[in-house]
């Protein structure tokens, strides 16, 4: 079976329910974020020596996948599956958790004083990309608003966890 099929050679693609949109349309884009978030999150779990880290990481790529099919479809018939409360909670939960082993820190740091903070950051950052690009499709067609929530809420997790495995913080002196 051959990956390629042709059919984006002109610069089209096909959404989940078959519709065909240009490849720079703000659905790609959001979805294609997502998509990328989903890839540095699998790298960034490679470097946790932390099993619940890992695991935590594990399933949010899983849910990023529900995230990335319902971007992925204008037909909201189409779509099987969907962001729930019960996955806001896993994030908040998990968020109040390392945020508590930290004291409640406040303040800038630079980020990734090591390699698995660093990758964290870079998530972090690709995940509030998704989410920019994700209200942008929004202004321009209807979009779940727990799917909003929770890549919101992610970001904060990931951060959450970046923080928590910083080797050393690395305060932010302005000058």
């Amino acid at each position: 079976m051959s990956i390629y099929t042709k059919t984006g050679d002109k610069g089209s693609t096909s959404l989940f329910d078959n519709k065909r949109v240009p490849k720079d349309h703000i659905r790609v884009e959001s979805y294609g974020t997502v998509d990328e978030l989903v890839s540095y999150l699998g790298l960034a779990k490679n470097y946790m020596d932390c099993k619940e880290i890992y695991n935590i990481i594990q399933e949010v790529q899983n849910k990023l996948f529900t995230v990335a099919t319902n971007l992925a479809t204008e037909d909201k018939n189409k779509i099987k599956y969907h962001i729930k409360e019960e996955d806001i909670k896993f994030l908040e939960d998990n968020i109040d958790k390392y945020m508590a082993k930290l004291n409640n820190p406040t303040g800038f740091i630079v980020p990734g004083s090591g390699k698995k903070s660093g990758y964290l950051h870079v998530c972090r950052t690709i995940c509030r990309r998704a989410e920019r690009r994700i209200i942008t499709l929004e202004s321009h067609s209807e979009v779940d608003s727990l799917l909003i929530k929770y890549v919101n809420r992610l970001s904060d997790l990931i951060y959450a966890l970046a923080r928590y495995l910083e080797e050393g913080e690395v305060e932010v002196k302005y000058n």
